[in-house]
């Protein structure tokens, strides 16, 4: 019996309608994204609008972008972060959004190693396991190299 899939972290990213999106937050006023979501005031000084929360709406981000750099984990990340029992090394990737032109930080998709990526390749969003417990599988967002 598959077990049900619940995100590890809530609010981060959704998988409605079958596409994996990033869930931030955008200033109305002069365009910036926020990852994560952002609800007090839009950060940008040079923006022209009200700076008390209204001027900020919920944000999908794009769903492709390009390697900025890339690292292996081969450690067990101390708390709060959880892992599998047993820990397993895996990539981590710093992707910059084809749209937003920010850098996004998360884990390449199982079964891929640092000899597989290269800074410039193209990748897009996916999920993947973070870890099992009794009750469900809790899903984050991973980076997946694709063909350009």
């Amino acid at each position: 019996m598959q077990k049900e899939q619940r995100p590890a972290v809530a609010g981060w990213f959704t998988t409605d309608d079958g596409d994996v999106r990033l869930v931030g937050s955008r200033c109305g006023v002069c365009g910036t994204p926020y990852f994560p979501r952002n609800t007090l005031a839009c950060r940008n000084p040079q923006c022209a609008g009200p700076k008390d929360g209204s001027e900020l709406a919920e944000y999908l981000f794009s769903t492709r972008g390009r390697i900025w750099s890339y690292a292996d984990q081969r450690y067990k990340p101390p708390a709060p972060y959880v892992s599998g029992d047993p820990f397993e090394p895996y990539v981590v990737a710093a992707v910059e959004l084809e749209v937003e032109q920010m850098v996004i930080l998360g884990q390449v998709a199982k079964g891929f190693t640092v000899d597989d990526l290269a800074v410039g390749m193209p990748v897009e969003l996916t999920v993947g396991t973070l870890y099992a417990d009794d009750e469900a599988e809790h899903t984050v967002w991973m980076w997946r190299p694709v063909n350009d």
